[in-house]
């Protein structure tokens, strides 16, 4: 009976995980919302920051809109190959100065892990306004 509780906890915590990661996207809108007076992510129109609209998997600093406007930083970061996947943009997300040093970006982070979650699955379905 104990293996089959202790199963049953770890199915139900790993489904818990799963969920997590995944995120939801109509959750991550409403935190986008702390990020929409520099960033666009429902069109490719920039703002004090490039738009966001396609950025899960595109290469850091790649915007063709924005290249004049990137700081040198973020610039040798996508030299670097950087790509904006689920991982790097959660780091990206909770601590923007520490994943790319010497960037522009002036907001310090997310803390909650489920809004980083949850803006990533915003930014990958194709956000709309």
């Amino acid at each position: 009976m104990l293996r089959a509780t202790s199963s049953a906890a770890l199915f139900l915590l790993a489904g818990g995980l799963a969920a997590h990661a995944d995120g939801d996207a109509a959750l991550g809108k409403k935190v986008f919302n702390r990020c929409i007076a520099c960033h666009e992510a429902a069109t490719d129109r920039d703002k004090v920051g490039p738009h966001l609209l396609g950025v899960v998997g595109r290469k850091a600093g790649s915007a063709e809109s924005f290249a004049d406007h990137y700081s040198q930083a973020m610039k040798d970061a996508g030299a670097a190959g950087l790509v904006w996947d689920e991982a790097n943009l959660a780091e990206y997300l909770k601590a923007p100065r520490q994943k790319v040093p010497g960037n522009r970006m002036a907001f310090t982070g997310l803390t909650s892990d489920d809004d980083i979650a949850n803006v990533i699955a915003y930014l990958k379905a194709d956000p709309k306004p």
